[in-house]
This record gives C-alpha cells, structure tokens and sequence, in this order.
C-alpha cells in the first residue's frame, strides 16, 4: 500500500525516535538498575546528585517511550493500515489481536505506573523505590513492542 508522503514521513520519524528512545532507556535502565532499586536509594536521591540524574533520564525515557508507543506509533500505523482514529483501548484491544502488545491490560499498568513515577515519587521514597523497581520489569515489555511495531513498518517498507 502506497501512503501520501507526509504520512510514511511521519511514520518513519515515529519509527526512528522509538528506535533511539528504546536504545536510550535500554542503557540508563543497565546503569540505575546495577542493583536493585532500594527505598534506601530511593531515601539518598537528595546527596546523590549522579543518581538523581539518571533517575530522571530513566523516569523521563521511559514515559517518553511508552507516549511515543502507546499515543502516536500506535494509532499512526493503525490510521496507516485504513483503520479509523479510536480510543486507546480499541487501539490496545487491535494491537493484541495483531499480536503487537501481549496484554491490552499490561500496557494499561504500564501507562499507570508512568503517571506513578511521574506525578507521585517526590513525596514518598517508598512509593518512587517501588515505581523505578516496577518501570524497571516492564522495560522489556516496552522494547518488544517497540521491536515489534517498528518491525511492522519495516515489513510493509515504511521505515
């Protein structure tokens, strides 16, 4: 299928930034979780100021990542294939049926656990330990649909 021009090119830079996003928070995810993620760690952000960066370029990433899935890649490549725009849990319910995300239930905690670290690790070490210790497990998650719905486009020689 041939698509106009300004659709394959925006696919194609989607596709890229998820490759590079991916790559990203592959790496700072090996460099903050050398270890687990402690309340203890969680409790020392304030007087460890290298810490507290790659915390943040791993809370940043792996939001950024899943946004660019979840809200753009997603339904682009779906409007792509002649779908019509839906909400994200019809996007979700499509994607397992493509067999592009496992869980449409999975991604919905994924997407809750980015608010978590986003919106509420400031006022609880506790509640920030258990988020990253969370984000941390899901990170494979978020790379194989990544894998997957760039493999997509590159299958139908979009990207």
């Amino acid at each position: 299928m041939n698509l106009p021009t300004e659709q394959l090119s925006r696919l194609q830079h989607l596709a890229e930034a998820v490759s590079s996003t991916t790559l990203h928070l592959q790496a700072t995810d090996r460099g903050v979780f050398a270890q687990p993620f402690t309340v203890a760690r969680a409790s020392g952000l304030d007087g460890d100021a290298a810490l507290a960066e790659r915390v943040d370029a791993f809370v940043a990433r792996f939001s950024r990542l899943q946004d660019l899935l979840g809200d753009k890649l997603l339904p682009a490549l779906l409007v792509a294939l002649g779908e019509p725009a839906r909400l994200m849990v019809d996007n979700l319910d499509h994607a397992e049926r493509m067999g592009w995300i496992t869980s449409p239930d999975d991604w919905m905690r994924v997407r809750r656990l980015r608010n978590q670290m986003v919106y509420e690790y400031i006022k609880d070490p506790a509640v920030l330990a258990d988020a990253l210790q969370s984000g941390h497990d899901y990170v494979p998650v978020l790379a194989a649909v990544a894998a997957a719905l760039v493999g997509e486009l590159k299958r139908r020689g979009w990207a």
